[in-house]
This record gives C-alpha cells, structure tokens and sequence, in this order.
C-alpha cells in the first residue's frame, strides 16, 4: 500500500517533510496540500516537483478520497482544531508540536482519540527517534549507571531573530527537552523554577537569555537545563544522565578530525534541520509504516503532547514569578500506556 498523504500547511516545516517523502523515504505520496496562502502551495509543489491537488481548507483536504494520512504543519493554534476534525473523518495523523497550545485542548484531543478507539495521532517529538538519545535511554533503562540521579542538559543556538521571545525559549526551544527528559527516565515533572544568569551581550533588548531551567521529577532526579540562543559558536545539543554507578553522555555529532596548521579540531554544526535530519528522516518513516498495515501508531502519543503543554505552561509561568513552580499531570489513561516495541517501530 502506497500511503496518500494530505499536507495542511506548506511552510518551513511542512516542505520540509513534502521533501523526505518525495525525496528520502519510501512507501508514501503527497497527493494534497492545503495552505491559507494557495500561491505559497503552489510554489511548494513547483519547487519540489510534487503532482498534489490543492483544497481551500483542512476539512476538504480530510475529507479527500486521496487522502490516507495528514501532516498538520500549520501555525501552532490551528492543530487542535484540524486533528480533531482528522480524527472524527478517521485519518491517521501527523501532528508538529504543539498538539495544542493549551493543555485543555490536548486532553480534547485525547478524549477524541480514545472514543475513535485507536492511536492514530503521532506528534512530532523527533528526538526519540535520535540514534544517540535511543542510546542514552538504552543505558538508563538497562541499569547501567544504576538509577539516574541528576541531568544536565543544553539547548544551544547561534542566534535568533527579532520575533523570539523570553517565553519562546520554554515553548519552542525546551520543549524538545521537556518532552524527550521525560520520555528518557519515564518519569513525570512535579516542579520547576527559571533562573536568569548574566544577559548575554548579543541578546537582542527584549530577550533575556541564556535562561536555566531547574526541573525536579517524581522519583527525585534533579535536571539542571540551559538554553542559550546567542552563543555564536554553532547548533550544539548535550545531554550528561548522573547515575549512582557513573554517568552516561549523548554522543557528540560525527565529523571529521582536522589537524592543520597547528590545531585539532573538528566541525560543529549550525543548523538543526541538519542536526536532527535522520531523526526527522526516521519518526515519518516509522508513520508511514505503520499507516500502511493500518495499525495502531506508536511514535509520540497525544498524551505525550499533553505532558508537554501542562510542563510548558508551569516553565512560563516559572519565567514569570521567579519562584518554583508545580508541576500537576492528571494519570496517564491506560489507552496511552503500551510500550513500544522495536517490531512495532519497524
């Protein structure tokens, strides 16, 4: 089975992603677009060379007979609305973060979700799908350091453009970590408080950066998490899990060692679409399969998109009070509690 997907939203993210399934992937099509701006889909299509049709808006584009499967990278406070229509028409569904800018609307989708009766919702957590984080939660689940007793963890970018802002460092840039922390340790976020060391020069006015944001877990495992978005230098992503029997590290990024003119060195990365392609690469291949044999999805859950907005939120309202700062997640519905398994992410 070829799979027909539907994609709402061409911009950045989703030519990306037409990109690898008409390009780097197998086993699925663009057969749809849809986009508030239809010359911009266009352009999408011309520019990568894809045969879709294009529908006015996200309900026609689900409602497409050619339609097997959607993307939903539009803007971020129009995915609740889109997956849940997705949902109701019975189409599988890939979600980029946020699933929904409030947690409310989270638990709306996950309560559509469990009355349709099947996991058809992925959200786009790359991160899992990581060789060198799949490594690291390898390590923690096997007991290799004993058990995790603290993290460090940094989120670094070269620089950002005048649109960020103080919040955007919680929502778009730590919420890779808050989302992929708890997916490592399987183990929920009771409290949080941001902390602000000295402004970077290179900060424009209105962003206050680098930000630390100290987060505690229900079994105790202190996180300490750095995100500094003016660091010059390059994309740099790390992660040091402190066990009671040693410490294991994500895996630096491949690259050639130079020895020239005096120094060693190798090359740090600048762009995190490359950092994280084969990730990318991975997470919509492992959906494509699955929507294939028609099966239940086992990539990022809704209820993971819910962890992630409850956590986010508490950050924010953390930058804001400058006090530590509950963490309240309702139980985790037995719907979203099956392991995944490697067969099952085949």
């Amino acid at each position: 089975m070829t799979v027909r997907i539907g994609v709402i939203g061409t911009g950045a993210i989703g030519r990306e992603h037409m990109n690898r399934v008409k390009n780097r992937l197998s086993g699925a099509e663009i057969t749809a677009v849809t986009d508030i701006d239809p010359k911009a889909a266009q352009r999408a299509l011309d520019d990568l060379g894809i045969q879709a049709n294009f529908y006015p808006d996200d309900q026609a584009l689900i409602n497409a007979e050619e339609v097997d499967a959607i993307f939903v990278t539009s803007v971020g406070p129009a995915h609740e609305e889109t997956v849940r229509k997705a949902i109701k028409a019975g189409k599988y569904i890939f979600c980029e973060k946020p699933l929904s800018v409030t947690a409310k609307g989270c638990k709306t989708i996950m309560q559509d979700e469990m009355e349709y009766g099947k996991r058809i919702v992925q959200v786009g957590f790359m991160r899992q799908f990581d060789t060198g984080y799949e490594q690291l939660k390898q390590a923690i689940d096997s007991k290799l350091i004993g058990e995790p007793l603290m993290i460090k963890c940094a989120h670094r970018a070269p620089e950002v453009d005048a649109a960020y802002t103080t919040d955007m460092a919680i929502t778009d840039t730590l919420i890779h970590e808050i989302n992929i922390l708890h997916w490592l340790l399987a183990d929920n976020y009771v409290s949080v408080q941001v902390l602000y060391p000295r402004k970077n020069k290179h900060a424009l006015p209105h962003l206050r950066d680098p930000q630390v944001i100290m987060l505690e877990t229900e079994s105790g495992v202190l996180i300490q998490a750095e995100v500094s978005v003016n660091v010059k230098y390059g994309y740099d992503i790390q992660c040091e899990v402190v066990g009671e029997e040693g410490i294991v590290s994500l895996p630096e990024t491949e690259s050639v060692k130079l020895r020239h003119k005096g120094k060693q060195s190798t090359d740090i990365l600048q762009d995190w679409k490359v950092r994280f392609q084969d990730a990318y690469d991975k997470e919509i291949q492992v959906f494509i399969n699955q929507v294939a044999k028609q099966e239940d999805l086992h990539g990022p859950s809704a209820w993971e998109g819910y962890v992630a907005a409850v956590t986010s939120d508490a950050c924010v309202k953390a930058q804001e009070s400058g006090q530590r700062e509950p963490i309240e997640l309702e139980s985790v519905p037995a719907f979203y509690t099956t392991e995944k398994t490697e067969a099952q992410l085949s």
